[in-house]
């Protein structure tokens, strides 16, 4: 526990820069929500007819998964803020929506006859009977949108939306607990926090009457409660606005020299882009925007594409058969040429190799290796059907993955468990797997003492690291050129795993280790 504190204390700043990005995202996806379901609910009470269409609609994208309904918006909103509110946006709707027409539809028939008798109108009757009588109802809708909104928001880090997510996905992919902690106990916090402001809100919005029907309305408790009402409307009025401002402010901001770097959701991808950001800043005048961390490969390259980002780290394995479904070779200059020619006919210019080669690899516990005999992935072929497989989710659905593996091995598992990053590092050493995928500069290879199997076949491209970056952003800044430059052959195999290391097992920052590692070759 003390570690924890020690961990969260040190990187207490960015926690808190993560969380008012949360609490900003939160508020502003809660308040359009709001602004869009209970004119929806209204909306249906008035006209039935509309009922079962928008609710349906409601319910269908309820039950869309959240990663994939981030994967859909990416090519149409990009990455950032303005995908990760629409998400929670949709998200929130339904019980915002389902409450308010509940609401409105439970208000006492009798009273609405009363309302008809003394000569109101209908508008009048929904504005001064109906809704405020309907507003603790519609509020415990809101209230639950709030909380799952919060939940919601944390997975905006993986399109560079920031928030607690950040810390979560970070640690997750670190098997750092620390940090996995740093990010969930306040997102946890908030959403407590988000439930009980929203109580105090349902409460000071409930009539008086309906708190305690046997409470006598004296004059000046009607004062003092249009009094309270008041102060909540408007400072709930004033949070918003100032929600709304410091999201559109930005885009009112003369232009300057910006490029925004972008990397993968693992450790090496972090201290990469973290060493490109950092170069960038100290040997020219733009300013860097870091978009780190934002998940899978198709997400940084159609994040490229679009142009929400003008740099990142790729592999060329990766471009050679994933992106561009070029097939399988063993021929890293084919490879390599092949990924610049193809790439430059869409924009994008592929610059010199940094140096080092992160091949998949497929590691096994040392006690595994020994029992046996495994030195290499044609030996595990001979026993493959005694152990369990957790490669990660990217691997297990790339033909440069999984299926040239078993091209070339005919590989038949016990079963295949596919796991995401780092989690997979704590399931071989819990031994809920026996082989894993890992990728050659891994640090935690050495961290959980893995025996990385030789492929004897070379059943697996080649992966040499090259930063991809928009041809229009590099004639717009020649000077990156010799900023590109001064990383080219900077990076070796050896070199590389040693940065992820000192994250990895030091608990070191990918921030403070790019740093540190460019002022020890005098670049910073």
């Amino acid at each position: 526990m003390t570690a924890f504190f020690t961990s969260f204390w040190n990187m207490r700043e960015q926690v808190l820069s993560l969380l008012l990005g949360h609490i900003e995202l939160t508020f502003l996806s809660v308040g359009i929500a709001v602004l869009i379901g209970v004119p929806a609910g209204i909306l249906i009470t008035r006209s039935p007819g509309f009922s079962k269409p928008v609710l349906g609609v409601a319910n269908v994208v309820q039950a869309i998964p959240s990663l994939a309904m981030l994967g859909f918006l990416i090519p149409y909103l990009g990455i950032g803020k303005a995908a990760a509110v629409f998400c929670v946006v949709i998200y929130s709707l339904l019980p915002i929506i389902k409450n308010t027409c509940i609401g409105l539809n439970s208000i006492d028939s009798d009273t609405l006859e009363a309302a008809e008798g003394i000569g109101m109108t209908k508008r009048q009757i929904l504005g001064k009977v109906r809704f405020p009588l309907a507003l603790p109802v519609i509020m415990g809708g809101i209230r639950i949108a709030a909380v799952n909104a919060v939940g919601f928001v944390t997975i905006a880090a993986f399109i560079g939306a920031g928030g607690l997510g950040y810390l979560v996905y970070s640690g997750i992919q670190t098997s750092n607990m620390d940090m996995i902690l740093s990010g969930a106990i306040p997102a946890c916090i908030l959403a407590l926090l988000v439930d009980f402001i929203l109580g105090l809100l349902e409460k000071a919005v409930t009539p008086l009457s309906l708190r305690n029907p046997a409470a006598i309305m004296t004059k000046e408790k009607i004062v003092r409660r249009k009094r309270t009402r008041r102060t909540v409307f408007v400072s709930v009025l004033l949070i918003i606005a100032l929600t709304v401002a410091s999201t559109i402010m930005p885009f009112f901001k003369p232009e300057s020299k910006v490029i925004h770097v972008g990397s993968k959701n693992f450790t090496e991808q972090l201290i990469l882009g973290n060493i490109y950001a950092d170069l960038i800043e100290a040997k020219t005048d733009i300013k860097v925007v870091r978009d780190l961390n934002l998940g899978s490969t198709d997400i940084c390259y159609n994040a490229l594409k679009n142009h929400d980002i003008d740099l990142y780290v790729e592999y060329t394995g990766t471009a050679y058969g994933s992106l561009l479904n070029q097939g399988m070779s063993t021929d890293k200059e084919k490879i390599y040429s092949t990924v610049s020619d193809l790439m430059s006919k869409q924009g994008i210019r592929v610059w010199k190799p940094i140096g080092f080669n992160n091949s998949f690899v497929l590691s096994v516990r040392q006690s595994t290796a020994d029992q046996y005999h495994l030195n290499t992935i044609s030996d595990l072929g001979k026993v493959s059907r005694q152990l369990v497989f957790s490669p990660t989710i990217e691997f297990n659905n790339r033909k440069d993955g999984i299926d040239a593996l078993n091209d070339a091995y005919n590989l038949k598992f016990k079963s295949i468990s596919p796991i995401e990053g780092g989690l997979g590092y704590t399931a071989i050493d819990s031994k809920k797997c026996d082989v894993l995928t890992a990728y050659s500069t891994d640090g935690l290879i050495k961290t959980y003492h893995l025996k990385v199997l030789q492929d004897d076949k070379n059943a697996l491209l080649s992966y040499y690291a090259i930063p991809m970056i928009n041809e229009e952003k590099l004639l717009k800044y020649p000077e990156l050129e010799k900023v590109l430059d001064m990383v080219t052959g900077l990076l070796d195999d050896e070199t590389m795993r040693s940065l992820n290391y000192l994250v990895d097992q030091e608990r070191q920052t990918p921030e403070h280790v790019a740093l540190n590692f460019l002022k020890s070759k005098g670049l910073c």
